[in-house]
């Protein structure tokens, strides 16, 4: 939490990702220290991808942070979330119907007021998600369009998503690498261990190390 602070911190001096690029070069980072390689193949696009809860509130205050951490990733590089399914304040099933109906904020354009608004209705109104309708009500909200919603939950690309993401997600708890949110994978092969950076220089660390993951 303290390196997690470091980083919120640290945001404040946000530097053009290119200038972490360099630095990235003539740090030494180590594989088993500061990355850990989680697969042998990545993902057919670089990416930069987030396992969160909206139940976790240290999710919930890196928010803004990555917001502006995504505005200075690599062209090309996008941040893509997951949501877990492993929060013990709710079901199984409930977290599922918060993983499609973020995908369907995504593919709609109002993922940038949907998750606010469900992190708020959790965590700050501590009201409780008991069936699809009351995700639904957040996502109108929201400003999204209700018919698409429900279109979109019984859709067979978006639940086809949502179960890939599911799969990944089992495969890298089962493997103990997926333990706690947020976690951050970069092109699904590396998982940045955070602990180990300079809590000192956290921020500089962290984008460096991500900078350099990219090169691999």
């Amino acid at each position: 939490m303290k390196a997690l602070k470091t980083l919120f911190g640290g945001f404040i001096a946000l530097t053009l990702f290119a200038a972490t690029a360099v630095a990235a070069q003539e740090s030494k980072f180590e594989e088993g220290k500061h990355y850990t390689v989680i697969s042998a193949q990545g993902t057919n696009k670089p990416e930069l991808r987030e396992y969160f809860s909206y139940y976790c509130p240290a999710c919930r205050a890196y928010e803004p942070y990555l917001t502006e951490f995504e505005k200075v990733l690599p062209e090309g590089v996008k941040l893509e979330k997951t949501h877990v399914d492993f929060m013990r304040q709710t079901t199984p099933d409930i977290q599922f119907m918060l993983s499609k109906s973020l995908i369907i904020a995504e593919k709609t354009a109002i993922a940038k007021k949907f998750s606010p608004a469900v992190f708020k209705y959790l965590q700050t109104d501590r009201s409780t998600i008991e069936t699809e309708q009351d995700i639904r009500e957040i996502f109108i909200l929201s400003g999204g369009n209700g018919a698409k919603f429900d279109k979109g939950m019984k859709s067979f690309s978006i639940v086809s998503e949502a179960k890939r993401n599911k799969q990944t997600q089992d495969k890298l708890s089962k493997a103990r690498y997926l333990t706690g949110v947020p976690t951050m994978v970069v092109n699904g092969k590396y998982l940045i261990n955070s602990k180990a950076l300079d809590d000192k220089n956290f921020f500089a660390d962290y984008t460096a190390l991500v900078a350099h993951l990219f090169t691999l």
